[in-house]
């Protein structure tokens, strides 16, 4: 799954992913593990290779 088109995940307690495209998938994750799947994604792509993308306040 293309993390890019995921628009939400939440958990109903199953975690559910929803795209852009409004298809639904259930995870055997908890939302917790998908959203630091999500995150280990962007960085690996460099889309949160901006430090003000990721919150932080001082560029390092």
């Amino acid at each position: 799954m293309n993390a890019l088109y995921i628009e939400t995940v939440e958990a109903f307690p199953d975690t559910t992913i929803t795209l852009t495209n409004g298809h639904k998938y259930v995870a055997l994750e908890s939302r917790e593990e998908v959203h630091a799947q999500i995150s280990q994604f962007y960085k690996d792509i460099h889309i949160l290779a901006n430090p003000h993308i990721r919150g932080e306040d001082h560029e390092e």
